[in-house]
């Protein structure tokens, strides 16, 4: 069976799925916005809640017992809206130059692409970054050769993930349907659980992604037993958010869905 004969669409996620290995970008944003503020993140603490718009993930943050204690100490009083907002706009000019510095596709990415289209499926993408936030990675995405025909950004659909609104909004405006036509492809829990909740065809990337949360060169440094469980436990942690399929990264996306469609 073709590609073609089973889906129609396959939507990406960015950070840790398509660019950025070990979706690095974000966490050392956010640590250095919070930090600015006195107050110290674990990169526990920031990985628990990727995948959510980026202003959904700072109120997570301050929603945090400890993380809003150490804001207290540090600032003088409890987090509030105001410090939220404030947060939240800072960011912005952070993640920039974190997601620019960290745009390189990841090894496979772009051949995937290439063979999704020649099989004729579309491609769409959306990301808990804002559209801001997004300009330098479209740019330097396009410089190597991955153009997607869709995107949603943070902040374009009342709810961010896990709802699938972004989901539904990328179908509705490309006329893409039934759902179970759609591949949704992503590396954080927060985002399988969107393709999940859409009615998609949902695959986790493991080894790329934020479970293990690692550059291509520290992961490879690993000691194979060390990396091989590391990459499981982020697996598992996938499927559990409602995965249909997870995989090492998107260079085995292709025959992977081949091997579902038949």
């Amino acid at each position: 069976m073709s590609l073609a004969t089973r889906f129609d669409l396959v939507i990406f996620d960015w950070a840790g799925t398509m660019v950025d290995f070990g979706c690095r970008a974000p966490v050392n944003a956010l640590r250095d916005a919070f930090g600015r503020r006195g107050v110290s993140l674990t990169e526990q603490e920031i990985r628990r809640d990727m995948g959510k718009a980026k202003a959904d993930h700072v109120r997570a943050l301050l929603d945090n017992a400890r993380i809003a204690a150490a804001w207290a100490a540090a600032n003088g009083a409890a987090p509030t809206a105001r410090d939220s907002d404030a947060l939240i706009a800072e960011l912005g000019p952070l993640m920039r130059e974190q997601a620019a510095q960290a745009a390189t596709l990841i090894d496979g990415a772009r051949a995937t692409v290439d063979a999704l289209r020649a099989a004729g499926l579309r491609i769409a993408s959306s990301t808990g970054y804002t559209r801001e936030m997004m300009e330098p990675v479209l740019e330097r995405a396009a410089a190597q050769g991955y153009v997607p025909d869709h995107l949603v950004c943070s902040g374009e659909t009342p709810q961010g993930r896990p709802s699938p609104l972004m989901i539904y909004k990328a179908c509705a405006e490309l006329g893409v349907w039934p759902l179970s036509r759609v591949v949704k492809v992503d590396d954080a829990e927060a985002g399988v659980a969107e393709g999940r909740a859409a009615g998609c065809v949902t695959v986790g990337v493991a080894a790329s992604g934020n479970g293990v949360g690692l550059s291509a060169a520290a992961l490879a440094a690993l000691p194979a037993p060390e990396r091989d469980a590391r990459i499981a436990a982020a697996g598992k942690a996938l499927y559990a958010a409602g995965a249909d399929l997870v995989l090492d990264s998107v260079a085995n996306l292709v025959p992977a869905l081949e091997r579902y469609a038949d």
